[in-house]
């Protein structure tokens, strides 16, 4: 029967036998169908299965085709419900059992009930982690100007295919794994239309490092940033350019304009910012019409199961059904998360850094540039006025250190910054001119917040004693898991210094040690940290090296991240700009004649832009 052709064969038991018959015996007893989901040559098919039990093991056979009665074993024809047929024809109505997509095979599989088995196999819920671990066969992304790592690229091949078949996935590789550059390639693979741009929506401070990004990785592609005076005022002014940039409480004050396009692509950046699904922000979101849509987060359950429920019914919606429904069959509990893991593992790409170490290089080097925003702008320019006025002689080298300090955090204060070492003579002054948290708090918190929940520890090099307690007033302001905090200044003794790295290492948990790159730059060996922070910049690129050098070392097992947290068109940026000379230089390079000079002008020329 194998050869046979379905066509050519009778669809009731009673005509199979008849066809048959001969040495084929009949069974009695009616089998139980079970509508079975499988995949195959990259699709997902129906299939009429039943199963028997032999020696413990269960034993799937299947029809020859979905308007079949009977199962044939290897010597026997096994009977099926007589309107088994009618049954199949009910639930595959409006769809091609041969090509389902996968809300279509989970919709189906929605449908069991005690008539009619219907269930997805678990072979075709695969997780894709192992697949997209290495770059496929012939891969390439036309106009991407970066070289991949083969994860990267098994991820954009990933991305590429899942959206098109799903129309929206998640992605959710854990923090330094370059979830920004693997959009960008899954961009390049399917250019928008700029009549249809895709859309990205992200956190305020996340905005210039988008920019930066799409201006280096994908030049071709054109760009807009909708904020501010720059606001369109017509959705036909939001087309014309095939990606197009804004925050989410812009997006949720310009709704209508965004309802009003059919977007090609919507990208949520920091997707936790939209996991309530009862917010004003999170339902303006997911009224924006659009074709593919990727929530991006390194965190997607963070309290509940319905965090995830959430980014699913964004990404595909209707995936899960309804609020209401999912609540009732998936409260939180460890059995619920595994079988809810287990239907979504098709469309959410999670991997770790551990999953990825052979491809990874000893270290990986993140620039994230921040914008103050138009209050700290002012505030900032005003601190350059003043500080100019004041010393116009030495008015130069006075500036950047007072600039430095503002970039640090508003509320630093010097006695005199004139004096050596008034970097640790730094005070906390609160002041109603700003709040505790600013962008690049934000920034610094959700790092924090990502490298805890995954049981990471980080070393925050921070060039000012007092952004310790700021940073940790801060974490605990935003909700950051608990973890082991520590301070390694020019006030920590130097019999301490060492006891303190040992208990950070032996801290059975995600810890944090704040640093003074000055005081805790050089002869510390803190391998137990896999992500540092470069909250402040310095001016010497040589102490930053050093003082990244203190996780990224020999006896470090596991690849290292360093975040470089700078304010853009400040001085921050002539910092970080010299920063990056020297790391692709090398360590051992002897920056040009001149540069010094150059970079002090080009410092003291920056305005942040309102």
């Amino acid at each position: 029967m194998a050869q046979a052709d379905p066509n050519d064969l009778p669809r009731d038991w009673v005509g199979a036998i008849a066809r048959l018959g001969g040495e084929l015996a009949v069974m009695d007893s009616v089998l139980d169908p079970v509508l079975t989901v499988r995949r195959r040559e990259g699709r997902y098919v129906a299939c009429l299965e039943a199963v028997r039990m032999r020696r413990g093991e269960a034993l799937p056979m299947t029809a020859p085709g979905l308007d079949f009665a009977w199962v044939r074993d290897a010597s026997s024809i096994r009977p099926l419900p007589h309107d088994v047929a009618a049954m199949v024809a009910e639930r595959v109505a409006g769809l091609d059992p041969t090509n389902l997509s996968f809300p279509e095979a989970l919709a189906l599989e929605r449908t069991s009930d005690e008539r009619l088995t219907v269930k997805i196999a678990p072979d075709a819920l695969a997780d894709p982690t192992a697949e997209t671990l290495a770059s496929p066969e012939g891969f390439s992304v036309p106009g991407l100007q970066a070289t991949l790592y083969p994860y990267q690229a098994g991820g954009v091949a990933w991305i590429s295919d899942t959206v098109r078949e799903a129309g929206g996935i998640i992605l959710a590789d854990e923090m330094g794994l370059g979830k920004t550059i693997q959009i960008i390639g899954a961009l390049l693979r399917s250019p928008p239309d700029p009549e249809a741009p895709a859309l990205i929506l992200a956190p305020t401070t996340l905005i210039a490092n988008w920019v930066r990004e799409l201006a280096r990785f994908a030049p071709d592609l054109t760009l807009r940033v909708h904020r501010g005076a720059d606001r369109a005022r017509l959705p036909r002014d939001l087309t014309g350019t095939q990606v197009l940039i804004t925050t989410y409480d812009t997006a949720v004050n310009d709704l209508v304009l965004f309802q009003a396009l059919e977007w090609s692509w919507l990208i949520c950046d920091e997707a936790q910012a939209v996991k309530n699904p009862q917010s004003q922000r999170r339902q303006a979101v997911a009224s924006i019409p659009r074709r593919r849509t990727i929530p991006v987060t390194g965190t997607p359950v963070e309290n509940h199961l319905l965090d995830l429920w959430s980014l699913v019914d964004l990404a595909v919606p209707g995936l899960l059904g309804d609020q209401a429904t999912f609540e009732a069959t998936y409260p939180d509990g460890e059995a619920e998360a595994q079988a809810l893991a287990r239907i979504t593992a098709p469309i959410v790409l999670r991997r770790r850094v551990k999953d990825v170490a052979d491809d990874l290089p000893p270290r990986t080097d993140v620039e994230v540039p921040v914008e103050l925003g138009a209050a700290l702008a002012a505030q900032y320019d005003a601190v350059l006025d003043e500080t100019l006025e004041l010393y116009p002689t030495a008015g130069g080298l006075v500036a950047t250190g007072q600039l430095q300090l503002f970039c640090a955090h508003p509320w630093l204060r010097t006695p005199n910054v004139r004096e050596a070492g008034w970097e640790d003579r730094t005070i906390v002054a609160r002041t109603a001119a700003a709040g505790l948290m600013t962008p690049k708090l934000e920034r610094a918190t959700a790092l924090l917040s990502e490298a805890f929940r995954s049981g990471r520890k980080v070393l925050i090099f921070a060039n000012f004693n007092a952004c310790g307690p700021i940073l940790k007033e801060a974490a605990d302001v935003v909700g950051a898991p608990a973890a082991f905090w520590g301070a390694i200044n020019g006030a920590t003794p130097a019999g301490e210094r060492q006891p303190l790295v040992d208990a950070f290492g032996a801290h059975d948990g995600p810890a944090v040690l704040v640093l003074n790159p000055r005081a805790a730059g050089a002869g510390l060996n803190i391998v137990a940290a896999t992500v540092v922070i470069h909250f402040t910049q310095v001016w010497n690129p040589a102490l930053e090296l050093q003082a990244s050098a203190r996780a990224h070392r020999r006896g470090q097992t596991e690849p290292v991240t360093v975040y470089h947290l700078y304010y853009v068109d400040t001085v921050e940026e002539v910092m970080m700009e010299r920063a990056r000379r020297r790391r692709e230089m090398g360590a051992e390079a002897v920056p040009p004649s001149g540069q010094e000079r150059e970079d002090l002008q080009r410092a003291l020329s920056l305005r942040p832009k309102p």
